[in-house]
């Protein structure tokens, strides 16, 4: 029998949520010339198997709200997210693609309330939640930054102008992003003896 459990390392949380908004802040205007294919309709269904994916998550919280489900759920998010950017640095632009990353991201929103209860339940202190809610912010205005600063460096000093060459290339930089993520998601968990 195992004896031992999952115990969150705060420090290494904190850097990883971090990491995990500045994904987020220097993606965010990725995705809209990513999706520049889809039709509004898609949005539409994506949005219905969505809500009813996210209600059938919420049943199942007596079951999956504790600490060795939150570790396992967080990388599976972490993963979806990896596997999508590795999965447009191949393929690049297309319609397939596009549908391709808008599934990928909306497999990992499904699971956002989720990871917002667990997240609050698992901390608990108010010093340690203020912690993390301030690095979330940080590293958000951090991503909204680089990417600024990234797609002007492009424009001003190599003259790439067109939008799907920049988001492309930004990629490279969310690659990097999301495996730190993954890195300091790990590095987060630690095992100890009952």
């Amino acid at each position: 029998m195992d004896n031992t459990i999952l115990r969150i390392d705060n420090r290494n949380f904190i850097k990883y949520k971090f990491l995990n908004s500045l994904f987020l802040g220097t993606s965010i205007g990725s995705v809209f010339t990513i999706y520049n294919p889809l039709e509004p309709s898609v949005y539409s269904i994506g949005g219905i198997f969505l809500a009813i994916a996210m209600i059938l998550v919420a049943t199942q919280y007596s079951r999956i709200l504790n600490i060795n489900y939150f570790y396992k759920i967080s990388l599976f998010v972490e993963l979806v997210i990896l596997l999508v950017i590795i999965a447009f640095l191949i393929f690049s632009f297309s319609y397939q693609i596009a549908f391709t990353v808008y599934i990928g991201y909306q497999l990992t929103f499904i699971f956002g309330s989720y990871l917002v209860r667990g997240e609050t339940l698992l901390l608990k202190k108010e010093k340690i939640l203020t912690l993390v809610d301030i690095s979330k912010q940080f590293g958000y205005l951090a991503g909204l930054g680089t990417s600024f600063l990234f797609y002007k460096i492009l424009e001003y000093y190599f003259n790439i102008n067109e939008n799907q060459n920049q988001v492309f290339l930004i990629h490279y930089i969310l690659l990097t992003i999301e495996l730190l993520v993954i890195i300091f998601l790990i590095k987060s968990f630690k095992n100890i003896r009952k």
